[in-house]
């Protein structure tokens, strides 16, 4: 079973995905089922991490745009919403990174990554109309930063799984494969804007300065789907280790 925990002679599962008995440093453990559980784990947290980077990213793609399409704001208005991701996602990771241990590396995975949800619609909506107030950029833009804080809490979750000797490989795989989402969605952004791929769902294009059409909505509705999938990946294919936990005081 796909998210069986590890259980003891006569005990029985409450939580098939909780592993009580996580033991990586023990070889007999780690080569009978302790690798495949652990593999599993990171190969469902790697794109994760990589939508988690695109939606952090995105929002500079967006802003340099937003001149075509009617919004006039001056280039310190611009320059804002261009920074505040970046604020944001640095300032969520140091509150992401106690999250695992309090509430799960399976739990938070896949609340953490529902979340990219909430900037990617909020973009899709927000960038239709040029009337829409600068203060609801704002927000969107600071919610992008919930994409660069999975990164603290993602590295948290692998860490766990593995044993010392293995754990660098992991944490490089999981960090550098999740790093390519910035160079996936400066590829796939560009092109997607310049659709109607999502028909009446997606909305009108806006009609660019020089008369072309443009679906910067896109750029947040793209993700969409790829999000929902990997939150359902998550929740049905991570596990929780029972020891890794933590108050936010310890």
């Amino acid at each position: 079973m796909i998210g069986a925990r590890l259980l003891q002679p006569g005990e029985h599962s409450s939580d098939r995905h909780r592993l009580t008995q996580w033991r990586p440093e023990d070889p007999a453990f780690w080569q009978a089922q302790g690798e495949r559980i652990a593999r599993r784990n990171l190969y469902i947290s790697i794109p994760a991490l990589l939508l988690a980077f695109a939606v952090w990213m995105v929002w500079s793609v967006v802003v340099a745009k937003l001149p075509q399409v009617g919004f006039a704001y001056s280039t310190d208005q611009l320059f804002w919403l261009a920074a505040l991701p970046g604020l944001s996602g640095a300032t969520f990771r140091i509150v992401y990174s106690f999250m695992v241990p309090i509430f799960g590396g399976r739990l938070w995975t896949t609340i953490s990554t529902a979340s990219l949800l909430i900037p990617t619609i909020g973009i899709g909506y927000a960038v239709r109309s040029p009337d829409t107030p600068y203060t609801t950029l704002v927000v969107v833009a600071l919610l992008c930063g919930l994409g660069g804080g999975n990164f603290a809490s993602s590295m948290s979750n692998i860490s766990f799984f593995f044993p010392k000797a293995q754990k660098g490989n992991a944490l490089a795989l999981n960090a550098g494969l999740g790093n390519l989402g910035v160079s996936v969605m400066q590829f796939a952004v560009p092109l997607i804007i310049t659709a109607g791929v999502f028909g009446a769902l997606g909305g009108a294009a806006q009609q660019t300065a020089d008369g072309g059409p443009l679906w910067l909505q896109n750029a947040g509705f793209v993700w969409v789907p790829f999000i929902i999938a990997s939150t359902l990946l998550a929740w049905f294919g991570m596990n929780d280790i029972a020891d890794a936990k933590a108050s936010f005081a310890d």
